[in-house]
Parts: C-alpha cells; structure tokens; sequence
C-alpha cells in the first residue's frame, strides 16, 4: 500500500513540475532542422481540440470490448501520422490488437498484435518510422489520440547535446488526465503559463500537460470519454516495460468515416 501511494505522489509531482516545463515552451521554443523542438507563439494559438467536430470531418469509430469511442482526426496538422493511421484502420491492421497499456488513471495505450505491446517479428518497419509532428494547437488535453514515439535518431553532437528525429508508429497512446487534482496545483498551472487559455483548457478538460509536445496528437475524443476513463484504469500486471491489463481488452475493429449530425 505504501509503494501504491508513493507511486501516485511521484507521478502527481512530475505531471505538476513537467506542466510547467511543457508551459514554459511558450517563451522558450526554437525551430531547428530536426522535430525536436517547434515555435509556439501564444498569440496565434488556436486550440482546435475545445472545438466540436464540423460535418464531413474525417473521424475514427473505435470499438473496444470495454464499448465504443470516436474521435476526430486532424490531417492538416499531422498529415503523415494521421495518413499511417488511415491506412492502417482500412487495412483491418487494428483489428483484433490489444489494449497493452493501462498507467494508473492517465492514458492507455492500444493497436498491438502482441498483448505484450511489442512489435511482431513480421512488422512492417517502415511503418515505425513516420517522422514526428508537433503542432502549436494541438495539446495532450483528456481524450488527446496520440501516435507512439517508437525511436529516435541523434547524431554524436545530439547525443551529447540534444536534439536529434524523433519517429512515431502504428500504436496509439490515449490521454486521460493525472495530477490538477487541487487548486493549489491548478493556480501554479495558470501562474506558469504564458498562454492563460491553454492553462484554464488543461484544468477544465483534463490531461496530462507533461506530455505536450512530445508525441504526435492525431485525433481528439469526441464521444466515448467514459470508455477512455475505463481503459486507463484496468487491473493490470507489470512488465517492467509497460502495465499489462489483466484480462485481454481487445480493439476490435477501427472504421475511417466522415462526422455528420
């Protein structure tokens, strides 16, 4: 019981401090020849992930065995990832893959043939290997779908210094919300941020802001967040590597369709 708590306090502490480092990219943010690190200007922010889906919206209908989730998909902002995960989805790839990854309430992590979450022997490499895409107005808010980071390419100088590709693939990583559990926590995310709109959208919508421009957001949930909670929060063994839901929680199928009221 004691580790169980020590754990959570550790992953509130670096959802809080990692917050406010991801916050501070706001002033701090430089473009350079790789995907390491993009410009952010607050003024012309554009939260899209607040906004609802518009007909003709390209969606994903994602039936789990926990129930169904649907989310947007955002090709204009991530084109090569989202184009992954389309082409994946109409394949039937994501048929039948499993939920491998359930992180004590904050995200889950699915789209594996192998329960175990690594990659078949057979896999298609160059499927792993879409360059990351990082963008100004997309966040790691509750619902955020993001592709998994899978490696990494540095050069002598990036591994000394920094730097280097960062790569994402077929797997998927499903944000729910850690930490912003009080108002202490909440005004210290509103007092680092330099825009005040993204701090009031993580604490009204929930997420993990330490995770933000580190992965590839491809979609945000519309419809399903009861089943996003739900995926986030199973009774798991631990690998080592990642947490193992007990029971196969299985994605069973992912149709590509068009949002329409």
């Amino acid at each position: 019981m004691k580790s169980k708590g020590l754990l959570k306090l550790v992953l509130i502490l670096t959802v809080v401090m990692g917050g406010l480092t991801a916050l501070l990219l706001f002033i701090s943010a430089k473009q350079e020849a790789n995907n390491t690190y993009i410009n952010i200007n607050p003024e012309t922010m554009n939260l899209i992930q607040l906004e609802s889906p518009k007909d003709g919206d390209t969606i994903a209908i994602v039936n789990t065995t926990l129930g169904e989730l649907r989310f947007v998909l955002y090709p204009e902002y991530s084109p090569n990832a989202v184009k992954n995960f389309i082409e994946l989805a109409e394949s039937g790839y994501y048929n039948n893959t499993y939920v491998f990854n359930s992180e004590s309430g904050a995200y889950s992590a699915a789209g594996s043939k192998l329960k175990s979450g690594e990659m078949p022997e057979e896999y298609d490499k160059s499927r792993e290997l879409v360059e990351r895409e990082l963008h100004q107005d997309l966040w790691t808010f509750r619902g955020a779908v993001c592709s998994m980071n899978t490696t990494v390419d540095r050069s002598f100088k990036e591994k000394i210094l920094g730097g280097g590709t960062y790569f994402n693939g077929s797997r998927f990583m499903i944000i729910n919300s850690y930490g912003m559990e009080n108002d202490e926590e909440k005004q210290t995310l509103l007092d680092n941020s330099e825009n005040k709109e993204l701090g009031q959208a993580f604490i009204d919508k929930g997420g993990i802001p330490n995770f933000s421009q580190q992965m590839t957001v491809i979609g945000q949930v519309y419809e399903g967040l009861d089943v996003v909670d739900a995926l986030a929060n199973l009774e798991t063994e631990n690998s080592g590597h990642y947490k193992i839901p007990k029971d196969d929680i299985m994605i069973e199928s992912i149709e590509i369709s068009e949002y329409s009221d």
